[in-house]
């Protein structure tokens, strides 16, 4: 399946993150991440939070809100969290693996970049994904919904954490 979607504008007090897969193929979440090389096989929690997503692509979960993904995979697979912005164990991603599955909270984000000749500034005041496959170190395709591209459906797009100007965020990895 093939995204062809371009986002060059913002949408001003709308949650989004809108770098889009344009022209490329859906990535196929089986391969080994790079940052899981020399780590443990990925988690049986996160593997069922990877298969929650591919189940629910291109479909609006709960309220259509970007932390209903994560909230009803961690439900359904009787996962551990507060209820309210903490999936699971908080990860260090300076010293720890990071893993498709593993759920990332985003806190008055700013990410600067330029593609293809044209400078994208995006804004996640408040919003949750889930990293759903891992290319590089800090590189990462997330599966989210509320977005500007998506709508109130998952879909997925792509992030560079070193494109993050303003900020901050955590990792959580899902936990019984």
């Amino acid at each position: 399946m093939k995204l062809l979607f371009v986002c060059p504008f913002i949408f001003v007090g709308f949650l989004f993150f809108c770098h889009p897969i344009a022209g490329k193929d859906l990535p196929d979440n089986s391969a080994v991440p790079i940052d899981s090389i020399g780590c443990d096989s990925i988690p049986e929690l996160n593997l069922g939070v990877v298969h929650f997503v591919n189940s629910n692509m291109k479909k609006k979960v709960g309220r259509g809100e970007c932390w209903d993904v994560a909230a009803e995979a961690l439900n359904l697979l009787d996962a551990t969290w507060d209820h309210s912005y903490v999936f699971g164990q908080e990860v260090d991603c300076q010293t720890q693996c990071i893993y498709p599955g593993d759920i990332i909270q985003f806190e008055g984000v700013t990410v600067k970049y330029d593609k293809n000749g044209i400078h994208y500034t995006e804004t996640m005041g408040h919003h949750t994904a889930i990293i759903y496959k891992v290319t590089g170190k800090g590189e990462y395709f997330l599966a989210h919904q509320n977005t500007g591209f998506g709508g109130r459906k998952v879909d997925i797009s792509e992030i560079d954490m070193k494109n993050i100007t303003r900020g901050k965020f955590k990792i959580f990895r899902p936990v019984k």
